[in-house]
């Protein structure tokens, strides 16, 4: 189970409240990418909280309802697919993670960012490599980064059908590139993601 020892290290002592950041989506061919940020109480010990990959979407669910049941502020936060492109996905899923900050009902002490960048934030922190396995503050966020994406798919599977997206989850898997070709891109796919298309 995850603990706040080394959360409250990469943070400092002092630097309370921590904020955990982290995103979810920003390999697939089509979509927003979708970032989170989330502030846990102090000590909050919720079961079975992991890296949001690790979990069974049903699981995934049950925790969004508890960690934005018992979180002291969270928000999600979206770059759309014009915005990846237009910058890149790094550089817009650094946009999504900073709206996210930014959308946050209290003010926090340190981030700690999921992954290898951290730039561009008007707050103090840190990035940490594969910090959702080891900070529960991330670990809430990347789980409810990656429900929010999830059910966007579906949505975007509604109105797209023959891509597979409920399936797939926009990424580029056989079927989905199959179907890119048979119907061509719709105007949720990243066009700097489907260039193999003109080869």
């Amino acid at each position: 189970m995850l603990d706040y020892s080394s959360e409250k290290r990469l943070a400092g002592a002092e630097s309370t409240p921590v904020c955990g950041i982290d995103e979810a989506g920003r390999g697939p061919l089509c979509g927003p990418v979708v970032a989170a940020a989330c502030i846990l109480p102090e000590g909050l010990v919720i079961e079975g909280l992991d890296d949001s990959k690790k979990l069974t979407a049903a699981k995934r669910e049950k925790l969004y309802d508890t960690i934005t049941s018992s979180a002291v502020a969270c928000c999600v936060a979206e770059a759309d697919v014009s915005e990846i492109d237009s910058l890149n996905i790094l550089e817009a899923t650094l946009l999504a993670m900073r709206r996210a900050v930014d959308g946050l009902s209290v003010r926090p002490g340190c981030l700690l960012v999921d992954g290898n960048v951290f730039r561009g934030f008007s707050l103090p922190g840190r990035c940490v490599i594969g910090g959702d396995a080891i900070c529960p503050s991330i670990a809430a966020a990347s789980v409810l980064a990656k429900v929010t994406r999830d059910r966007l798919c579906l949505e975007l599977d509604a109105a797209y059908p023959q891509y597979g997206i409920a399936r797939n989850k926009g990424y580029g898997t056989a079927d989905h590139i199959r179907a890119l070709r048979e119907y061509g891109p719709s105007p949720i796919h990243r066009k700097k993601f489907i260039r193999f298309l003109d080869s």
